[in-house]
């Protein structure tokens, strides 16, 4: 379902950026800024509302970690439905595959999120240890069954860090797999492990490292649950860096400052004045 465009507002009010293309299927590549949002546990009025109001400015939802199978199944069925209307992917927390995993039914697994009509699932070892064989199996049997896969570097535990190096590696790999993205961990509370402190402050030394050891920044998603996360991360990369972990109620906010619309980053729709514009302010 696509929504009507906002013609009310000049274009330049819109999106002074103009680096915000209109969503649409064509966008899935890693050129437009995504954002994902994590659900934990809206109810059927909130999440209209959610979708009413940002569904144009939203990637994907994911249901966190455990969650969807506590849901009453037509609650269920009706949210992955009104995602999908509205051209959104929908996925189960990476922590309900790492259960599969442990209870040993990842077909089992794979068979009900298909069902469902999930489509999309996240690949992450947050809690579990997973080998380099079982991650890639998992990513190519997402795949097998038309699923979406994005995948997911670091641990839950706090105090974790991001090592670099091994980002590299998983991520080169995850990506040769079929990956379409690979997320940093942060956490639904961004604090105290991946890339910030237990202030939710990011530890600039091992951003940069990781600029540096994986220079290929847009295939990641960086989560990013706190405004001052999201704002760092946007003067870093731009308005096209891909965020996940917003709250619902963040992702209209979000997107105006991917736009320039907020005072955090008004430079993105700042453009520099034409001869006739400053002979008129003179």
């Amino acid at each position: 379902m696509k929504s009507f465009q906002r013609a009310a507002w000049p274009n330049q009010l819109h999106d002074p950026s103009e680096q915000r293309s209109p969503k649409c299927e064509a966008d899935r590549s890693t050129e437009r800024g995504q954002t994902m949002i994590i659900d934990k546990g809206l109810g059927r009025h909130a999440f209209d509302d959610l979708i009413e109001t940002s569904a144009d400015f939203v990637d994907c939802i994911k249901l966190g970690f455990g969650t969807a199978p506590l849901y009453k199944t037509d609650l269920l069925l009706y949210k992955i439905e009104l995602a999908k209307r509205h051209g959104l992917h929908v996925m189960p927390g990476g922590t309900l595959l790492e259960t599969a995993v442990s209870q040993d039914i990842v077909p089992l697994f794979f068979e009900t999120a298909c069902r469902l009509g999930f489509t999309a699932i996240e690949v992450s070892d947050g809690t579990i240890e997973l080998s380099r064989a079982k991650r890639t199996e998992l990513i190519q049997e997402g795949l097998r069954h038309g699923l979406r896969v994005v995948t997911e570097y670091g641990k839950k535990l706090s105090g974790s860090l991001v090592d670099a190096s091994e980002l590299a590696v998983t991520a080169d790999s995850d990506l040769e797999a079929g990956a379409s993205l690979v997320t940093i961990e942060a956490r639904e509370s961004g604090v105290g492990v991946g890339l910030f402190d237990n202030q939710g402050d990011c530890r600039q030394d091992a951003l940069e490292s990781v600029c540096r050891i994986f220079p290929e920044t847009h295939m990641l998603m960086w989560e990013a649950p706190l405004k001052q996360q999201q704002v760092l991360l946007l003067q870093k990369f731009g308005p096209n860096v891909h965020l996940g972990n917003i709250q619902p109620g963040e992702a209209l906010a979000l997107e105006t400052m991917r736009r320039g619309l907020r005072s955090d980053t008004f430079k993105f729709g700042v453009r520099e004045l034409s001869a006739e514009a400053l002979h008129y302010m003179i």
